[in-house]
């Protein structure tokens, strides 16, 4: 994946995240990662709303987002950003610990590209993160770049 691509993690327990990013940056991942507690705080971060950090123009990124979370959950979060003729391209990964096919499937047809479950145990949670990180560091990953500097 290109060394520009910024890592969103939507996910607000704090210990899930540092191991998540812990995990990652074992898995060589070099990539700038940021944390949003909560979906409203990753929807004003990528529609450049609000007071906080926004997105970069033409940056590229690559969305961890967990399901259940404060103020938005992580299903409206993916609508809105599958609904947007730019941030569609946002690469989304579901990462939680709802397991259910009905539900998998569903974030499947919202336009999720890959369903992560979030095992119970510790050291399989951190083996699937290091998997990831494996999967996120390949060379060949594209990451696409998001232009939408008319609408600034």
């Amino acid at each position: 994946m290109r060394k520009d691509a910024a890592i969103l993690i939507a996910e607000d327990d704090a210990g899930h995240f540092e191991l998540v990013k812990r995990n990652l940056w074992l898995s060589c991942v070099e990539n700038e990662i940021l944390q949003f507690k909560n979906g409203q705080e990753i929807l004003d971060f990528l529609f450049k709303r609000g007071n906080g950090v926004k997105r970069k123009e033409n940056g590229s990124y690559v969305l961890l987002l967990d399901i259940r979370m404060p103020k938005v959950d992580g299903g409206e979060v993916l609508q809105q950003i599958k609904r947007d003729e730019e941030l569609r391209k946002i690469p989304v990964i579901m990462l939680t610990t709802t397991g259910e096919e009905d539900e998998i499937d569903r974030f499947y047809e919202m336009g999720c590209g890959f369903y992560m479950v979030k095992p119970v145990d510790y050291r399989k949670f951190m083996k699937a993160v290091e998997s990831l990180g494996a999967f996120l560091s390949l060379e060949g990953i594209r990451v696409p770049s998001i232009d939408v500097g008319q609408r600034d």
